[in-house]
């Protein structure tokens, strides 16, 4: 049900939890639970949407483009490139200089206990923690996402969670000079705090400045950038141009570069207008902003849209964790974010990438032939994301989610038996090559980069930075869990660890088909009525 307005007189119900109540059905205690009133005088309005209307709605090139300003692109970039790059670039910055890092370790070790040899196994697990805490930091980050986005709103945190990459840059880059591995300890746990953070702001600021038609293409532009830079870390860090002993400080302190664009640009776009109106209750803030965004004065749809959403949530109370965790209606979207962000970090993109180098090695491939073919599955992952930008508006979000999760499924099936076969076979581990980059390629189309910005397609304003703080937690805690995890099922399993993939893929396509909605070129009042069907409860 969609609010249509008539400037005269208003005749509004609204839930803030998933269900819609119309006040003849509303009894005392529900409206007092879940929010639930009308305001009318002498004259109201009662009309009927077609539930089929959202997808009548145009979603060709033309009309995503006429939608895209240079003002909102602007705002995207500075956003985006500035916070998901802090994101890959330190997930991926750490493989290339590992041996050269480990070395240092063990000679700062060394001079330590007066020349003694360090023992290998206190190198590996001092290394080991320096690449395991930037997931527990990123675990912290997001758990504090909520707190951040309602204090100092979408825009102010983004800002405030960049400090921290001007103190981990400087940590990281002087590690060498003073001999202390524990300065990059710090600097990783520090960075990963903010890329928790900014996996959370960023996608929440992205899904409530743009457009109802763009949402979707918007919102993966995180994971773009966050590809982008993984490839960026790999290139990087090649022993020809900052993977060397000299240089590889420089190559963890090169964060602050993207940290000093996003303190140039952001300051210069404005803060989320639902969060200006809802939080700050500053309407004409509000719709300077929301005019800024989209380049024109006529902005009225949107913002008594946003009013009548602030309308609602004055007679309504604070949603809490406990409000969260309890409430059908709001337990039944949080259960399929968390959900999803489990189906992206469990789906085993970690393992393939893992053992795509001794792949390469068994086609027999050279080291350095191995490490350029990791640079072509990087940049296959950034087109492969680009062109998911424009599938997502035309295809919509679940049919993505399906087609990723259900090709990767069958990819693993045929990887798991070609690893079987592949020792000695050279036509078998070719195949297994092509399958690799197939894995890759599924996972880009929809899996990799839909679940950051669903949570804030399936909740309100108020709703929103609790949802996303609790989704990007558990997305992190899963990453650190598989990158713990993983190594000793590997060692137990060999390349049978794939089984359990296998399994897992065929339980999330299960889950994706029965339980996740669509929401391209719906409202939120639109896909708040999708969870009334029986399929959700």
């Amino acid at each position: 049900m969609r609010k249509l307005r008539d400037r005269a007189t208003a005749s509004l119900c609204c839930c803030v939890t998933i269900r819609a109540f119309s006040p003849d059905t509303c009894d005392d205690e529900t409206a007092a639970r879940v929010g639930c009133y009308s305001i009318s005088d002498e004259r109201t309005e009662t009309v009927t949407v077609n539930p089929e209307q959202s997808e009548q709605r145009s979603t060709d090139f033309s009309s995503l483009l006429q939608s895209l300003n240079g003002r909102l692109l602007f705002a995207i970039i500075a956003s985006a490139f500035g916070s998901a790059f802090q994101h890959g670039y330190n997930t991926g910055v750490v493989n290339a200089p590992q041996t050269l890092i480990e070395t240092w370790i063990g000679n700062v070790l060394s001079d330590r206990n007066d020349g003694k040899a360090a023992d290998k196994s206190q190198v590996t697990l001092i290394w080991a923690v320096a690449v395991a805490i930037f997931c527990f930091g990123g675990m912290i980050g997001g758990l504090c996402t909520g707190v951040v986005a309602d204090k100092f709103g979408r825009k102010g945190g983004l800002l405030v969670s960049n400090a921290l990459v001007v103190v981990s840059a400087a940590l990281q880059g002087v590690s060498k000079m003073y001999s202390s591995y524990e300065l990059i300890i710090i600097g990783r746990f520090i960075i990963g705090i903010n890329s928790g953070l900014n996996a959370g702001l960023t996608p929440m600021y992205l899904a409530e400045i743009s457009p109802m038609n763009l949402r979707g293409s918007v919102g993966t532009v995180y994971q773009l950038v966050v590809t982008i830079s993984i490839l960026i870390s790999q290139i990087l860090g090649l022993d020809y141009i900052l993977g060397t002993t000299e240089r590889w400080p420089i190559l963890l302190a090169l964060i602050i570069i993207p940290g000093i664009f996003m303190f140039i640009t952001l300051p210069f776009c404005p803060e989320s207008p639902k969060y200006t109106l809802i939080n700050k209750k500053k309407d004409i803030e509000a719709e300077r902003g929301l005019q800024w965004l989209r380049g024109t004065i006529e902005v009225h749809d949107e913002m008594d849209e946003m009013r009548a959403e602030n309308e609602a949530m004055k007679v309504i109370p604070r949603v809490t964790l406990r409000e969260m965790l309890s409430n059908p209606m709001l337990k039944t979207p949080l259960g399929i974010s968390v959900m999803i962000m489990l189906c992206q970090q469990l789906s085993g993109i970690n393992a393939v990438m893992f053992f795509s180098t001794k792949i390469f090695n068994m086609a027999g491939m050279t080291d350095d032939g191995a490490k350029y073919a990791t640079l072509g599955m990087g940049t296959l992952n950034v087109i492969m994301t680009l062109i998911s930008l424009f599938l997502v508006e035309l295809t919509g979000r679940k049919t993505l989610l399906m087609i990723g999760f259900s090709s990767m499924f069958v990819i693993t099936v045929m990887l798991t038996i070609s690893l079987m076969f592949v020792v000695g076979n050279t036509i078998v581990s070719y195949l297994a090559i092509v399958l690799v980059m197939a894995f890759v390629i599924a996972f880009a189309v929809g899996p990799g980069s839909i679940p950051w910005f669903l949570v804030a397609e399936l909740f309100n304003s108020s709703a929103r930075p609790l949802a996303t703080s609790i989704a990007v937690g558990v997305n992190w805690t899963a990453n650190f869990v598989v990158g713990l995890g993983f190594l000793p099922l590997q060692g137990l399993l060999g390349s049978n660890v794939f089984l359990i993939f296998v399994v897992l893929l065929a339980l999330f396509v299960l889950y994706v088909y029965k339980k996740v909605p669509e929401t391209k070129n719906k409202t939120l009042e639109e896909i708040q009525m999708l969870f009334r069907q029986e399929s959700y409860k």
